[in-house]
């Protein structure tokens, strides 16, 4: 018996070695036969998608210095969406749900793009943290907002993913537990309710998964 609802969300359960962070390489099992096999329905859907995402990136990212660079924002959406789709199979490990994980991913790319920004266009990254046509009198106030905002950014991409990811499974798991008291229409009304929750489940980790690759992409454009 669990001693608390977040104990489901614990990576410690083995001993020697965390094997349950292993279920974030799963995606590198599954995604290589798509591109080997011969072409099918579903290789075809995935190819549109990537192709709509390429198109959408490379209009946010406005640079023709960086070609390709688009790519890297498709890969983040892919192993972002991977691993919160399998996260809400029974008994995998939802890597996505732990602050470990989403900074690992947030903090290196802000921390690049912030790098390249102040080496190579200092000025613009100057200009940017004072909006135009603001008052004199508040420029050191907006400035020291502006700073702010930008040093929360790879937390606040962190913490969104993780608390959307943790919330969904706790409300899952709340009512799971409550079905053992339940009379039998109470039980197919809460597995009714439960597979609603479910589906709920499947187009947030889609739409998670797009915020964080669409931020990311954003914060990459504002340092060229």
């Amino acid at each position: 018996m669990m001693a608390n609802l977040f104990s489901s969300f614990d990576p410690s359960t083995f001993t020697i070695l965390n094997l349950n962070w292993m279920s974030s390489m799963i995606m590198f099992v599954l995604i290589p036969p798509m591109f080997w096999l011969i072409p099918s329905r579903w290789s075809f859907l995935w190819i549109k998608i990537i192709n709509l995402l390429y198109q959408e990136f490379k209009i946010l990212l406005k640079s023709k210095t960086m070609k390709g660079s688009s790519l890297i924002f498709i890969s983040l959406f892919t192993m972002i969406l991977f691993n919160n789709f399998l996260g809400l199979f029974p008994y995998i490990f939802t890597a996505s749900s732990h602050m470990s994980f989403t900074l690992t991913l947030s903090l290196p790319l802000w921390l690049s793009f912030m790098i390249f920004g102040w080496f190579n266009n200092s000025i613009h990254m100057l200009a940017h943290l004072v909006p135009q046509g603001a008052p004199k009198v508040l420029l050191p106030f907006l400035v020291l907002i502006e700073t702010i905002s930008n040093l929360i950014r790879p937390g606040a991409l962190a913490v969104r993913l993780t608390a959307n990811m943790i919330a969904g499974h706790l409300l899952l798991t709340l009512l799971g537990n409550s079905g053992s008291n339940l009379t039998i229409i109470s039980l197919n009304l809460l597995l009714i309710v439960q597979l609603l929750f479910l589906m709920l489940e499947f187009a947030v980790s889609i739409i998670q998964s797009y915020v964080f690759s669409i931020l990311a992409t954003l914060y990459s454009s504002e340092t060229s």
